[in-house]
């Protein structure tokens, strides 16, 4: 014979307490515990790159917060969607991060058929830095400013080329926004890299470029390269008498190569808090700062909210670009 208990209401609340308590403590043990091992870094570049660096200061940083190491591993190739989609595949428990850059928002229009997106199918943690990019010709080139440089431009129709590191970077898409804003006539000539372009720009045999700000300074200084522009909506501290492309008659111009942390999708949100803390409390440092601004980046602040609307903002901007240039590389 059963025998049936009615147990008091309030006993049947604390049980009901206990149990849901019980569930969230069972559901999310690694998330409580995160992180007890070393963390993957996955870069889309070679070693030594802007991108690289950014990752190994700011994975080190982060490591050190988080009391376990931010390894970094490089895996190049395919313009970077090779690694970017290696950790969409990945484990979405947080010891596997991706240091994304602006190049990705550009592939995501750029490849018609990559097998991730790079909206939906990550967790977006924090903008790491905003690199600058200038506006340099070859001191042969008889312009001093921007609008010279228009003028010319359309006195010459199709006389005049710019270089880039290889079609369908930010360099050259950049050069493509500038060539669509201004409507002149000119000829993209795409290399395989930044320095070989500089290389030939120095040499005369290519006309201006768009490049990130710490590789082409240096040739500026020495008088190889004539700067015209910074391309962000505030001028540099790396060369705060330059204007900027706003300040030179192209109010819509605001272009940067950034960096980023991502993870992917699914992963915890009490994981992707954990880390975005990291890596604020990170660039908040003045000596991790002072590393940046060496290498021409202005450090940022995000919440992993804020840098997912960037990221979308950034795919639909572009978009427009890669579209109305034509560029594909499948």
């Amino acid at each position: 014979m059963l025998m049936k208990f009615k147990l008091n209401p309030h006993v049947q609340m604390l049980a009901a307490c206990t149990i849901a308590a019980t569930a969230m403590m069972v559901s999310s043990p690694a998330a409580a515990a995160y992180p007890d091992k070393p963390i993957r870094m996955i870069v889309g570049f070679s070693a030594g790159g802007t991108t690289d660096v950014v990752a190994r200061i700011v994975g080190k940083e982060m490591g050190d917060a988080l009391g376990q190491p931010v390894v970094v591993e490089n895996r190049p190739g395919a313009g970077s969607n090779i690694a970017a989609g290696a950790v969409a595949r990945a484990n979405p428990d947080g010891y596997t991060l991706y240091m994304m850059a602006v190049t990705n928002t550009i592939n995501q229009t750029l490849y018609k058929n990559l097998d991730f997106n790079i909206v939906d199918d990550f967790s977006p943690v924090a903008l790491a830095v905003r690199v600058p990019n200038v506006l340099v010709v070859n001191p042969n080139v008889p312009v001093k400013s921007v609008k010279e440089l228009v003028d010319y431009a359309k006195s010459n129709p199709g006389k005049l080329n710019f270089a880039s590191s290889g079609s369908g970077t930010s360099i050259h898409m950049a050069g493509e926004l500038f060539k669509q804003l201004a409507d002149i006539d000119v000829t993209h000539i795409p290399y395989k890299g930044s320095s070989p372009a500089t290389t030939d720009l120095i040499g005369g045999q290519v006309d201006y470029m768009f490049d990130n700000m710490p590789s082409s300074w240096p040739h500026v200084e020495a008088g190889k390269l004539r700067a015209l522009a910074v391309t962000t909506a505030d001028r540099s501290k790396t060369a705060p008498d330059l204007p900027t492309m706003q300040e030179s008659g192209f109010p819509e111009f605001d272009v940067s190569s950034w960096f980023g942390v991502i993870a992917p999708k699914g992963t915890p949100d009490e994981v992707i808090e954990k880390l975005n803390k990291a890596m604020r409390d990170a660039l908040a440092k003045p000596d991790v700062q002072s590393r940046l601004e060496d290498l021409g980046a202005v450090p940022a602040d995000t919440t992993p909210a804020q840098f997912g609307d960037f990221i979308k903002s950034e795919v639909d901007s572009w978009a427009k670009v890669v579209t109305a240039s034509g560029a594909t590389v499948d």
